[in-house]
């Protein structure tokens, strides 16, 4: 299994992990995964969630259950910031669309569908 490179913002930082059970499909599955795909994942999405003070994204997938984690700057509110997210151009757009392979209402909230963890364990420093 190959590690995943992990960026160094140069600042304080927060991190967010969330949950989503996706269909179980494997055509569904496959079709979630391209629009997040480099090439079809759409750019403005990105950019607006970089306004609000997203600093990197990323999601995980084993089967039909998902993880995302995300990296905020240190003073990131994320009521506020969903909330200015999803008034911005499209986020709604691309929110319905994503619903259909999540199995969800296509006019529910990002944080409606996506379910916050709790972190448990760190390797902590002695």
């Amino acid at each position: 299994m190959k590690g995943v490179p992990v960026k160094n913002f140069g600042q304080p930082t927060k991190r967010y992990v969330q949950i989503l059970d996706i269909a179980n499909d494997a055509e569904l599955i496959r079709k979630y995964c391209h629009c997040h795909s480099q090439e079809a994942f759409w750019p403005e999405i990105a950019e607006q969630q970089r306004e609000v003070g997203i600093l990197e994204m990323e999601i995980y997938r084993r089967e039909n259950h998902l993880v995302m984690i995300v990296e905020t700057v240190a003073d990131f509110d994320w009521d506020t910031a969903m909330a200015q997210l999803a008034a911005m151009p499209r986020q709604a757009e691309w929110e319905a669309f994503v619903a259909a392979y999540q199995g969800c209402d296509p006019s529910a909230k990002s944080d409606e569908k996506w379910q916050m963890c709790e972190r448990i364990f760190h390797h902590y420093e002695r």
